[in-house]
């Protein structure tokens, strides 16, 4: 039982860490790093004036890494767990939903992961 909660934990690590490069891209490189990861969905002159939506969503993919990141710092299991629960939720319903509205490559780069994690949470 040990090593599912290991692997838990280092599959929540993983989800956190896409989530603070997601705010990261969002917030500061949405014109660079934003251009090549989302050439295909959006027309390059959309980028600039975009900006400052991406960024709002930055700040939004930050504050789900945040509750993940946070769950580590729980000392009762009970609630660590809950609150990892919480914000994998969260990261599923998003990545679910950007992969309707959007592009069908969010669920698998979004969503997936975070599924991953939950069912090894689960099993803890």
């Amino acid at each position: 039982m040990e090593l599912i909660n290991i692997i838990a934990k280092v599959l929540i690590a993983v989800v956190a860490i896409e989530h603070l490069f997601i705010l990261w891209m969002e917030m500061f490189a949405w014109e660079t790093i934003g251009k090549k990861v989302f050439k295909k969905a959006m027309p390059e002159e959309l980028f600039k004036p975009t900006k400052g939506l991406a960024a709002n969503q930055g700040l939004y993919n930050g504050f789900l890494a945040a509750g993940l990141i946070w769950s580590f710092f729980i000392s009762d299991p009970v609630w660590q767990k809950n609150v990892a629960l919480f914000f994998l939720v969260c990261v599923i319903t998003a990545g679910t939903y950007g992969a309707i509205v959007s592009s069908k490559r969010i669920f698998v780069t979004q969503a997936l992961p975070a599924i991953i994690a939950l069912a090894f949470l689960l099993m803890t």
